[in-house]
């Protein structure tokens, strides 16, 4: 859904939250924030509408939304959402990793779930808004960021079956460590044969919250088998690698050849994907990007031509696989330990994120 009526520029209001948390309060978090467990002060919440467009910008205090109980999103599940982190280099400058893309792809989850496309330039706005009045709460630990995120849904209250006439755009943002608990050690990923993430169709290639609560079975079955997350397979023929819950995979060949499943309508497009491949192939290595059958990961690392399998996504930057296991099978990749180039893409893309070496790509974006 094409807004047409997007002005040139929007003109933030500032409503400071005079209960904003003291500064070793705020501290004390930072020493230790988990992920997702702690909020900043401050959100940004834009309205829109038909007739309207885009209009009444405005960051206020972090809080409850209040929605009508007949909200078009609590009945039929039309919203989406994002996901990016900004980084504090060594001058305390912040600085955030590719936003366009990631406002791209917002645009796209949105004509998908026919909610409004947010300009680029509104998206980018939000982001220094919100990172204006909550500078503080960017954390200077190695290895912590924030995390910001993004989501527009149905906001009008109506019990029709079309597509909503009146949204809000919303953006929150949370101090994080690292995603997974043991930090870089390799994790289990359980892959599951019963369930199916997105099928043909689907809204698989967009980042709403529909595929994540349909996976959530699934992972709930991964964590009994003791692994952290799921990969799921194709939904029509059960056979194609697709995704895991939250990431995309990459399966490192003995010949140095790195394979990840190809964009087929079901798998997000993932930011950290695309960087990931730009890495790999600026480093002299070739990426392949196929349909990779669970048959062939099995055999190839049962006989050693896999030697290295990866998950990367904006959360978890780049993670380490050391065991897939499933109803029938369980094998270890490699000798279970971080393989060479899952080890070398992350330092890259983290020594760019953190500023610590040259962004030849231009990836990075300041915000404050």
């Amino acid at each position: 859904m094409k807004n047409l009526l997007a002005p040139a520029t929007l003109n933030f209001t500032r409503r400071l939250n005079p209960e904003a948390r003291a500064e070793l309060e705020r501290t004390e978090i930072l020493a230790d924030p988990g992920f997702g467990k702690h909020f900043t002060d401050h959100m940004v919440d834009i309205c829109w509408s038909a007739r309207g467009g885009w209009h009444r910008p405005r960051v206020q205090p972090y809080g409850p939304i209040e929605l009508d109980p007949a909200a078009a999103v609590l009945h039929y599940g039309q919203e989406m959402f994002e996901g990016l982190k900004a980084y504090r280099h060594a001058d305390g400058s912040i600085w955030c990793f590719r936003p366009e893309a990631n406002a791209a792809r917002m645009q796209r989850s949105a004509r998908r779930m026919a909610l409004p496309e947010l300009p680029t330039e509104y998206f980018l706005d939000s982001l220094r808004e919100l990172i204006a009045v909550d500078a503080a709460w960017v954390p200077t630990a190695p290895d912590t960021s924030l995390y910001l995120r993004p989501f527009m849904f149905a906001k009008e209250a109506f019990l029709g079956v079309r597509p909503a006439e009146k949204v809000n755009f919303y953006l929150i943002a949370s101090p994080a460590g690292a995603y997974f608990t043991g930090g870089l050690a390799p994790v289990s990923i359980w892959l599951s044969t019963t369930y199916s993430r997105a099928g043909r169709g689907g809204t698989g290639a967009a980042k709403t919250g529909g595929n994540y609560a349909s996976s959530l079975i699934a992972q709930a079955e991964a964590y009994e088998q003791g692994c952290a997350q799921v990969l799921f397979l194709d939904s029509e023929e059960g056979r194609f690698l697709e995704e895991l819950g939250g990431m995309n995979v990459f399966a490192v060949r003995s010949d140095g050849t790195v394979l990840t499943p190809v964009l087929n309508g079901n798998i997000l497009e993932g930011v950290t994907r695309s960087s990931v491949i730009q890495l790999i192939e600026d480093h002299d290595l070739k990426v392949v990007e196929r349909d990779i059958t669970l048959a062939e990961l099995r055999e190839g690392i049962d006989n050693g031509e896999i030697t290295e399998v990866f998950a990367c996504g904006t959360a978890a930057i780049v993670t380490p696989v050391g065991r897939m296991g499933s109803d029938d099978f369980e094998v270890t990749v490699g000798d279970g330990e971080p393989g060479p180039v899952t080890l070398a893409v992350r330092r890259r893309l983290t020594d760019i994120q953190y500023g610590r070496a040259d962004d030849a790509f231009g990836w990075m974006q300041r915000v404050a």
